[in-house]
């Protein structure tokens, strides 16, 4: 009985570390830009690599 205790215990403490973690990055902004990965897959490699070495050569 008492090991059913220790595991609500840990996977309480688990649960509050996934929510602090999600908070602190909400917060952070790291949610901020959802467009761009959607249409990230529809752009070729070679052209952004093309564009990011025009940018570094100026």
């Amino acid at each position: 009985m008492s090991a059913i205790f220790i595991m609500i215990g840990a996977s309480l403490l688990l649960a509050i570390g996934f929510l602090v973690a999600f908070i602190w990055s909400v917060k952070n902004n790291q949610y901020e830009d959802d467009y761009t990965p959607s249409v990230r897959i529809l752009f070729d490699n070679t052209t952004i690599q093309e564009e990011k070495n025009k940018h570094t050569k100026e």
